[in-house]
Order: C-alpha cells, then structure tokens, then sequence
C-alpha cells in the first residue's frame, strides 16, 4: 500500500467506519490470536515448576526458603529482561523481537531438566525469566499497533485470557506427562512447544500498514485514533512521566499478588486441602477459568463504557474499583475449610487480578504514543518483577514461620485497593498519548 492510499484510509470518518462494522475486516484479531497463542505457552512453562514443586522438593531436598528464592530468582531476572525487553521492541519491531525472546525462553525451559540442585533450578530459572521478559511488553505494542483505543482493553483482555489457559493447561498434561516420562521430561517437551509459535508467527505478521491481508477499511478503523506526536521519547526520561511511574507503581503492588497465586496456590492446596499431583487438576482448572473470564470481562467493561459514551479515565478507573473490590473475600481464604468454597474464593482473586491488569496494561497505550509503549511497558514490568521478587522471598518466610498463609492473603485482599489509589494520585486524569504527562 503506498503512502498516499495510507493517508486516504486514514482520512475515512470514524462514523462512517463504526456503521460498516461488517465490512471493515477482522485480521487484527487473527494477530490478537497469536498473542493469546504466544501467552499460553509462555504461562504453561512457567507453571511446570509449581506443579512439580512437592515431588521435586522430595527429590531435591529443597526448603520452603529454598524454593521461595527459586522463585524469586525467575521474578528478578525477568525484572532485569523486562528493562531490555521493552526497549528491544520499540527498536527492532515486535516481529523479530518476540521471535528472539520466544527463542531464547523455550530453550531455557527445557534447560531445567539439567538441574539437579536448587541453585541449578535458580541458574534454570533466571534464564527462563529473562527470556520471558518478552512477551508482554511485545503483545502490548502489538495490540497498540494493531488495534484503536476503544478496543485495547477488550484485545489486552483476550490476548491476556491466555495466561490463564496456559495455567488450565499445565495441570492437565504435566502430570500425565511427568508420570510416563519423569520431571524432566515434563520439563523438555513443554519447553519445546513455544518453538512452534513460531512457525506461525514469522509468516503471519507484519505492521498493519504494510500487511497484504489488512483491507483500507481496517487500516483506517485501527488508525481511527487522533494522531499520535512522532517524536521519540527517550528512555531514561520515562523515569519523569507521572504516567509511567502510575503504571510502574501499580505492577508494583499488583505483581506481587499475582506470583503468589501462581506459584503458591498449588502448594496452599496441598498443605491446607491435601490435594496431590493427581487430584489437583481440577480445582486449579476452575480457578484459572474464573481468571480467564475475569482478564475478558475486564476489559469489555472498559472498552464498552468508552464505545457507550464515557471518557476512557472513567471507563479504566471504574474498572479498577470493581476489581480491587472484588479482591476483598480472598482475605478470609485460609479460614475456609470447604474445599470448593477456597477455590471460588481463590478463582474471584484470580478473575479480579486478570480484570484489573486488563486495564492497567492498556494504561500504557492511553498515556503515551505508541513508538513509547514497549519501553513503557517494560519500565513498569521490572517494578512489578521487583515487587513480586521481594514479596516472594516474604511469603516463603510467612509461611515457613507460621505455618499457613493468612499474611499473604491479607496483603492479596488490600493490593490493589491501594494500587487503585496511586494510579489516581499520579494520574489524576487519563489524558490522550499526544500529551503524557510529565512528573
């Protein structure tokens, strides 16, 4: 398509596009769908581990100490890749740098079958991380790219639904997988599956504006938008946009909480319910299926309240509360003694975590202009990593001192209130990306 035809499309009335809604075309959600794709392999090999952490605490004699700084040490390094990554996809396109980054975490994955310390699982670990790193920071701009702002939240939501299926995934076949061919080979062969991704992803992608596939009626819808300022935003002066550090603190707090449902719940289960490798799967399936469908009704809230008239600083704002309020039954979770009732009560936890960070990963692209959101993205992944690291190594000790995990779900409980809370503070108002704000 030439520049000229580009501008045209540009030119179209978003009206006029909004009535022909048939006729504008869909392939930006077939790149929504090898992001949610990519995000599945990327949560089914990072669950592995706390699926395996009873067994492998057998084999390999680790404490809970131990396995809370394994833990911490993926949370760290992907803290580190995030402040890499970010920058990477705004330099070199997301088509190759997610390319590199699946690359580089499907190898470290199938590296943990080589470890047999729990300083090999930390080395192991740490690699995973950093290759991790990659994903979202990529899937964000991808879906700044591809998609206009009132639709963001909803194609956030959707490829972010995918964590979730890789976390129902996991239980299902790790088990079967780690019970024929041992741990390591669970650890090899989901390894070796994000290397498929690939073989979908280079011939698939491009830029909308230079992809085959992409009709002028697309290419204007998701170029319906105001137009964006085409300066680059130096990476060390995001440390001075109100903005960015809102998202920042933010990842901060909800990080944390997010990591602890992930790694620890299997663990909760069996300490405060029994539950074993083999009877585990199923609750973990519920719980992780509530969360998909609170990471797409999240963002549908928001995408539609902005379709239905409010402004986009209501519409995500509004989302926050009913989520952080969601959050709050999850504080009486190690009180509980049905089964059943603990996982509903772990599954809102989950749901309104995804709900919220839903809005809070299309914060980014509403506050800054697109050639910024990966480096955004990633300034503020690494204060969420950091956060999650800290808090990991904390409910090692909590739960290892006490006994139970009544600590860790009433900071779960409290989170993302107070997140809440910052991100109004810093960003009283939500302004369009052609004007971030400064601190």
């Amino acid at each position: 398509m030439e520049a000229g035809e580009i501008a045209n499309a540009s030119a179209v009335p978003k009206a006029a596009v909004d009535t022909a809604t048939e006729r504008i075309g869909r392939y930006r959600w077939v790149i929504c769908g090898l992001l949610f794709f990519a995000t599945t392999v990327n949560y089914v090999d990072r669950q592995v581990l706390g699926l395996l952490a009873k067994d492998l605490k057998i084999e390999i004699g680790w404490t809970e100490v131990d396995y809370g700084n394994i833990v911490a040490a993926f949370n760290a390094a992907y803290a580190f890749g995030l402040l890499l990554a970010g920058r990477l996809m705004d330099r070199i396109g997301t088509r190759i740098g997610y390319s590199l980054a699946i690359i580089w975490w499907s190898l470290a994955a199938m590296a943990h079958a080589l470890a047999r310390t729990p300083f090999g699982f930390g080395v192991a670990r740490a690699a995973l991380g950093v290759g991790e790193a990659g994903n979202f920071p990529a899937a964000i701009k991808t879906v700044a790219e591809w998609f206009p702002k009132k639709e963001r939240a909803f194609a956030t939501g959707l490829f972010n639904a995918g964590s979730n299926v890789g976390a129902i995934i996991a239980p299902l076949t790790v088990p079967w997988i780690a019970g024929h061919l041992g741990w390591r080979g669970a650890f090899g062969i989901t390894g070796a599956i994000g290397l498929a991704w690939l073989l979908f992803w280079l011939p698939t992608y491009r830029r909308p504006q230079e992809h085959p596939k992409v009709s002028d009626a697309e290419l204007a819808h998701i170029q319906s938008d105001p137009p964006e300022p085409t300066v680059k935003i130096p990476w060390l002066t995001l440390f001075t946009y109100r903005g960015a550090w809102a998202f920042a603190l933010g990842k901060f707090l909800t990080d944390s909480m997010w990591w602890f449902y992930m790694t620890w719940f299997p663990k909760f289960l069996h300490d405060k319910h029994g539950l074993n490798l083999l009877t585990i799967g199923v609750p973990l399936i519920v719980i992780y299926l509530m969360a998909d469908a609170g990471s797409i009704a999240g963002g549908w809230l928001s995408s539609s309240m902005i379709k239905h008239g409010s402004t986009v600083n209501r519409a995500r704002k509004t989302a926050f509360v009913i989520c952080s309020l969601a959050m709050f039954p999850v504080f009486f979770a190690q009180s509980i003694s049905s089964l059943w009732l603990a996982v509903i009560v772990m599954g809102l936890a989950t749901a309104a975590h995804q709900g919220f960070s839903s809005n809070l990963y299309t914060l980014v692209s509403d506050l800054f202009p697109r050639q910024a959101v990966g480096s955004v993205a990633g300034f503020g992944g690494t204060a969420g990593y950091v956060g999650a690291s800290l808090f990991q190594i904390a409910v090692g000790y909590m739960v290892q001192t006490t006994g139970n995990y009544h600590f860790p779900f009433i900071c779960a409980a409290s989170a993302y209130l107070i997140a809440t809370a910052v991100i109004h503070a810093f960003v009283p108002f939500i302004k369009p990306p052609s004007q971030p704000a400064p601190a």
